[in-house]
């Protein structure tokens, strides 16, 4: 994870005396992990953040589900499931089961309500836009190809500069998404193997606060559920904070890729983990380096996880037909690998460009009814050599 930081006003201890210039009391709230036992931060409010006028429900739903999809690999056009929104309600669940869920979304407007999503943490790969993550820690700026971590819990609004063009892959994630350990030392610093390093980090720099009284429209998600909470205070009011848990954010463009003299498995381009799934990500590298090998990936059955692949740019070397913004879907229990020709193609070729994400889950995916109006219908047919 990334580490410690602190920014603003913070008293000399925790869960001491914090006043302010009048006398009254600044508002602690320690936001936590696992309970008390986990990494945490505090953070020191000009209001308590509890004050809220009313709770009320609101309706919104990103996909059905699919009943009666079959196990089979798959491959579709997110951009079919295009309805357009803000950067909350614009999205289309794809791909989902217990541990985590999977959006694409087409963000046309901007919004003014705040958003929290309580159960799940997100991380927001910004593959179209740019602007800026707004929350209680301060601004973050975002650039395009940018994973956004967000904690659960975390008060936001995410803005863009134009949204002629803006699109998102959302991983929601029901268990804390996290650096590798193997990437990190005894101590939590990077190891000098890792693909990156805390330098490659961008975290919130702290705003003034923003102490304002009104009515402030937050949209908090509860698994599949949503409520409306008028806040009585602006929630962005934050005089200082500490710790390790904030959103932050890391560009694909910076992860240093491995390159191996044989063709490296998926594994090896690892960049996040959480309970039960990993993220991958594939970017420009050179080829594998032994005289005869075979750059193109080998046939392979994932017989214990399904593999998702949300494709960002460049020539995809394993299949033609891949356009930015299609995603795969390869199911436990069915080959796959690259289409016919492919291999061939691939042998003598020095180097790649491609950036693509990856999620690999340990327990079978349920599919929406997205997949079946975004999907190509003849792509499990697509080894058959004509």
């Amino acid at each position: 994870m990334p580490s410690y930081v602190k920014q603003g006003m913070v008293p000399p201890k925790r869960h001491i005396t914090f006043k302010k210039d009048n006398g009254e009391l600044y508002r602690e709230e320690l936001f936590s992990t696992h309970g008390f036992s986990n990494i945490y931060s505090n953070k020191y409010h000009h209001n308590m953040p509890t004050k809220a006028l009313a709770v009320s429900p609101y309706s919104l739903s990103h996909g059905e589900d699919w009943q009666d999809s079959l196990v089979q690999n798959y491959k579709l056009d997110t951009k079919k499931a295009d309805c357009g929104g803000n950067f909350f309600s614009s999205r289309n669940k794809i791909f989902f089961n217990n541990d985590v869920a999977m959006y694409t979304a087409c963000v046309s407007e901007e919004s003014t309500e705040f958003y929290r999503n309580a159960y799940a943490d997100e991380v927001i790969f910004v593959h179209e836009g740019q602007g800026t993550l707004l929350s209680e820690y301060g601004a973050l700026a975002v650039k395009k190809w940018d994973y956004l971590v967000i904690p659960r819990g975390t008060t936001y609004q995410l803005k863009f500069d134009d949204y002629s063009n803006v699109r998102l892959f959302v991983i929601e994630s029901s268990s804390m998404v996290e650096v590798p350990k193997h990437f990190r030392n005894e101590y939590g610093q990077m190891l000098e193997s890792a693909p990156y390093c805390e330098r490659d980090f961008r975290t919130p720099e702290l705003q003034e606060a923003i102490v304002e009284k009104g009515d402030f429209p937050l949209i908090c998600k509860f698994g599949d559920k949503y409520q409306l909470t008028s806040l009585e205070w602006h929630p962005f009011d934050l005089v200082g904070w500490d710790g390790c848990v904030y959103p932050w954010a890391f560009n694909i463009q910076e992860y240093a890729p491995k390159v191996g003299q044989i063709h490296l498995p998926p594994s090896d381009h690892l960049v996040f983990t959480a309970h039960n799934f990993v993220i991958c990500n594939f970017v420009p590298r050179p080829y594998d380096f032994h005289p005869e090998s075979i750059p193109a990936p080998y046939y392979h059955s994932n017989i214990d996880s399904d593999e998702v692949l949300y494709y960002v740019d460049g020539d995809f070397m394993s299949r033609t037909g891949i356009e930015a913004g299609y995603m795969t879907l390869h199911q436990k229990g069915v080959p796959h690998g690259p289409q016919p020709g492919r291999t061939e193609a691939s042998i003598g070729k020095t180097e790649t460009y491609e950036y693509a994400v990856m999620v690999d889950t340990f327990a079978p995916l349920k599919l929406t009814e997205h997949v079946k109006h975004c999907m190509s219908n003849d792509y499990n047919r697509s080894w058959i050599e004509s």
